[in-house]
């Protein structure tokens, strides 16, 4: 009879460790809770368990009350996100490439536009239109929004018709200047 007496009582504590390793009450009232509530509950939604991650220190703990064991979960801060530090960043100015100078035939300079940038950005190109002599008959300025480390094509009318036929060349600036 002494021995059945120990094998129940061994039953016992051995079932009571497995229920509590695994995060389930005895319905057991405790007096301890880090939410201020006292009560045991059944299940993995025992009160007496720690889920508020955002204030504990983080890692495994445990601790013991009225013969209970209390664990909480590791915690996990958020880490922050660069959502207002890429906007805040200045734009590169990008590059323009000359592709075509206007003609009689086609009064449109076309032009390439490079954006160096991680992010969409519009740009304005300058074109001169230069006689023989090199001087400036006129010039025309334009804008383009060109994608995220992408490229666009973009037409521009010559100044006015009536330098076309003095018209030798056209020079586009280099530098397409970033407008936002």
């Amino acid at each position: 009879m002494h021995t059945r007496g120990r094998r129940l009582r061994f039953t016992a504590v051995l079932a009571l460790t497995v229920l509590t390793l695994t995060g389930f009450s005895t319905g057991r009232h405790h007096s301890h809770s880090r939410h201020g509530s006292s009560g045991g509950g059944g299940g993995c939604s025992s009160s007496s368990q720690d889920h508020d991650t955002s204030t504990s220190s983080g890692g495994t703990t445990g601790g013991s009350t009225n013969g209970s064991t209390h664990r909480s979960r590791p915690t996990y801060r958020s880490t922050p996100t660069a959502t207002s530090s890429a906007t805040a960043r200045p734009l590169k100015d990008g590059t323009a490439v000359l592709k075509r100078c206007a003609s009689l035939d086609d009064p449109y300079s076309t032009v390439e536009v490079r954006n160096p940038n991680g992010r969409e950005a519009l740009f304005t190109v300058k074109v001169a239109y230069k006689n023989s002599n090199g001087s400036t008959l006129a010039d025309t300025t334009s804008q383009v929004s060109v994608p995220a480390n992408g490229r666009a094509t973009l037409r521009m009318a010559a100044a006015s018709t009536g330098i076309l036929d003095r018209l030798d060349h056209c020079e586009v600036d280099p530098r397409a200047t970033a407008d936002r």
